[in-house]
């Protein structure tokens, strides 16, 4: 090979580079917290995490083992409980046939400010106020007589942290006993790109969430906690319905491509490169009365791209939105009693943007094998959605879902019955022996990143000179990569090939290992459907060939015409998991499976242990196999807290700029108010919301409030100042369904006071607009 030169683009690359990486060093080593203590245990107004179990109590049928706590430590934790307080267990009735089922949903937002979003890895993609409250929705199903049960919860955030299932685990088990387990609770996320981060244990995530922030971490874990509680207290005698139907025009395969690698008679049996079925579980108590409603599809939540800065819940959660909003009239969004989840499945390779892609600045299609443009490469190669901008995209997609999904749970027939069942294990996803066949075996690898990761999608491009599809490195970013990180072991390079390894995360374990050994498999069977947890995220044929797998194990050891559902992003999150013929060729979504070639034959062959035990009765002969850890020493936000400030000769909340005087239905009402970090209300929960939008009732001489901020007609901006100062700008995208009259937008938020020498405190605040007129013509 000739000897490489670099031009003086790279070379400033380099520099570039070699100082960020200065920079992030130093701020590592900064913010490494060696008390032990997490950010904001201090002055979050909430306690310190326990210690999660390090060995969760079994299933009366996988048998029992100890509880343990957590002492400060950089390695995985020893346990020492704290003394558990159970919640006694209420009595249910036994004579009726079906299950009990409880429903709850709860707020889990997290901060709207000063916290990057989760999902498309972008620098400066940091929130910036909300468009939409963010909730899990928590489903508990149990036998008539209460002994086997299973909680599903699917939750508004990118994906599931391995110290967020273990921290909702051990605080279950404070308040449950035994009751619920890590074999009989999923947790799954939804996978919007808009929600908070900051809540993972592993360093390539802290990285990307510019570190852990223990206010939304709290914030989500009494969120999930909430709504699990709230079911397990609503339970009640019901029934529960299957139904499944195709849906049409809400996606497309982003990587056709490596879909085509894919033998051609395995292709042949499908009639289309993405998974269309959406299948729907029915949940209604004995006297028909609606409870609520879980759906599982095969769709990325990105129709609102990487230029969003306000958190949402993306197109799965308008669907919900919209399906609540039908059922619970009368209530406002995030209030009522049904609940309605639409929780992923096999999306790794489906985009919601469905008019595909194309070069942003010549407009013509880059839908080629490494998705790149002839001016601009990678970078120009974008995917748009059905709308004139991604907030319409986001509605249209939604409510196709909310579409299907109503016609499907309103024709749902097919009553589940039968035993209910769970199995679970924890395994060490990096030394797997895969059976190939009679005689040839594989293994997993050490978790490492390929170089198109760096590319990233059609969905959300990535930033330097990275395409998908680089199956050969470049000495370019080899030799920065060795400098910095040091140069990866020939093993782990030979075992992932043919990816080329950009960063070889599970050889790096400063201040914590970059990615998870330790994962978690796990299946619930009710009656004959059968709900596999995935920890993250299948391609189209990668979830065929485990949903026919784990399928054909069930009918093998008798348990014939089981449906299987995939539900994505669960418990822990391992990236992509593609086909072994999808890896060969290094699009994003191989270059991001973590574990080598053959991770899909080894969930594979994991899953199927499950199902066989399960189908003989053998779940209590599981190994529980190597605990994760649970590190309690993390590095703190590099945002750091500062006191809010008003402008001189105003106060936080006076109002800025007024309402107009009148609007007409279509319009927009707009109010700015001195404001101050939203960040605040994640610790002093004072406030529900950022927002009201509130009509005058003159026959009662009340203000009603019709619009809180987790309606998708309102907009709550912050603006970030300097030194503390901030404004609020609050908007009400007025529908046509709004009634004539008279209203007004109230605003809601909590200021951070430091005083010299002293602990912050926080305040709250309210402040109300003038009123205005809305009229329809």
């Amino acid at each position: 090979m000739a000897k490489r030169t670099f031009s003086t683009l790279e070379t400033f690359l380099i520099f570039l580079l070699v100082m960020m990486t200065a920079v992030t060093v130093a701020l590592l080593s900064l913010l490494f917290v060696t008390s032990g203590t997490i950010e904001n245990h201090k002055d979050s107004g909430f306690p310190a995490t326990q210690g999660p179990l390090a060995t969760q109590i079994s299933s009366a049928n996988q048998g029992s083992t100890a509880f343990q706590g957590s002492t400060l430590t950089q390695e995985p934790t020893t346990i020492q409980m704290s003394p558990m307080m159970t919640t006694p267990e209420p009595p249910l009735f036994q004579n009726f046939t079906g299950y009990h089922i409880g429903v709850g949903r709860a707020d889990c937002t997290g901060q709207v400010g000063d916290i990057n979003l989760m999902g498309y890895g972008k620098s400066g993609q940091n929130a910036q106020g909300l468009l939409t409250r963010l909730y899990s929705r928590a489903f508990i199903m149990a036998e008539p007589d209460g002994s086997n049960r299973m909680v599903f919860v699917s939750i508004d955030i990118g994906m599931v942290s391995q110290r967020l299932r273990l921290e909702v685990l051990n605080r279950l088990h404070n308040k449950y006993g035994s009751l619920y387990r890590r074999d009989n609770v999923i947790l799954s996320g939804t996978h919007t790109h808009s929600a908070p981060a900051g809540y993972f244990q592993y360093t390539v995530f802290v990285i990307a969430s510019e570190g852990f922030s223990n206010r939304t971490f709290e914030y989500m874990v009494t969120g999930i906690m909430k709504s699990i509680e709230m079911a397990h207290t609503n339970m009640k005698p019901g029934k529960i319905f299957f139904n499944k139907g195709n849906v049409d025009g809400a996606h497309i395969n982003r990587s056709p491509y490596s879909y085509l690698q894919n033998p051609q008679s395995e292709r042949a049996r499908y009639s289309s490169n993405t998974d269309k079925e959406m299948a729907v579980l029915k949940m209604e108590d004995l006297n028909g009365d609606d409870l609520g409603v879980i759906s599982w599809f095969a769709i990325h939540p990105v129709s609102m791209n990487n230029s969003n800065h306000l958190v949402n819940s993306d197109n799965m959660g308008y669907a919900s939105y919209l399906f609540e909003k039908e059922k619970n009239k009368g209530y406002l969004p995030g209030q009522g009693p049904f609940v309605a989840a639409f929780a992923s499945s096999n999306l790794g390779d489906v985009s919601p943007n469905i008019l595909g892609p194309r070069c942003i600045n010549t407009g013509e299609s880059c839908d080629n094998a490494n998705s790149t443009c002839p001016i601009g490469g990678s970078t120009m190669c974008m995917a748009m959605g059905p709308g004139q901008d991604m907030l319409e995209s986001t509605q249209i997609i939604g409510r196709i879902l909310y579409q299907e999904a109503k016609e499907l749970y309103a024709s749902a027939s097919q009553e589940v019955t039968g035993p209910l069942t769970s199995a679970h294990q924890w395994v060490n996803m990096t030394d797997v022996t895969v059976l190939l066949n009679s005689t040839h075996t594989a293994k997993t690898c050490k978790p490492a990143l390929g170089y198109s990761f760096a590319a990233g999608t059609i969905d959300g491009a990535g930033s330097l000179n990275f395409t998908q599809g680089m199956t050969v490195s470049d000495p370019f970013w080899d030799t920065l990569r060795d400098q910095l990180l040091g140069k990866p072991s020939e093993e782990i390079k030979e075992c992932h090939k043919p990816k080329p390894v950009l960063i070889h995360t599970g050889e790096l374990s400063n201040p914590h290992p970059w990615h998870p050994d330790i994962v978690d498999v796990q299946i619930i069977t009710l009656g004959s459907l059968a709900i596999v947890a995935m920890p993250g995220e299948l391609t189209t044929m990668s979830g065929r060939r485990l949903r026919e797998a784990v399928k054909a194990e069930f009918a093998t050891y008798g348990m014939k015409n089981m449906t299987v559902v995939i539900s994505g992003l669960c418990n822990v999150y391992t990236h992509y998991i593609t086909t072994y013929e999808e890896y060969q060729v290094q699009r994003y979504e191989a270059a991001s499976t973590i574990y080598g070639p053959h991770t899909l034959s080894a969930y594979i062959q994991l899953f199927r242990v499950l199902a066989k035990a399960i189908a003989t009765d053998t779940v209590a002969n599981l190994s529980t196999g190597p605990e994760p850890p649970f590190f309690k020493q993390l590095i703190i936000p590099i945002i750091p807290n500062i006191a809010d400030r008003a402008p001189i000769g105003k106060t936080f909340g006076d109002v800025l700029q007024p309402a107009n005087p009148t609007y007409r239905v279509g319009e927009v009402a707009e109010v700015i108010f001195v404001g101050a970090n939203p960040k605040n209300s994640a610790e002093n929960r004072t406030h529900q919301t950022f927002l009201t939008v509130e009509k005058y009732e003159a026959t009662s001489a009340t203000w009603q409030i019709i619009h809180n901020d987790a309606s998708w007609e309102t907009r709550f901006y912050w603006h970030k100042g300097l030194l503390g100062l901030s404004n609020a700008t609050i908007q009400w995208h007025i529908p046509d369904t709004a009634q004539p009259g008279i209203y007004r937008i109230r605003y809601f938020g909590h200021s951070r006071k430091q005083d010299f020498l002293k602990p912050a405190v926080i305040l709250s605040f309210e402040s109300t607009s003038s009123v205005f007129e809305v009229v329809t013509t």
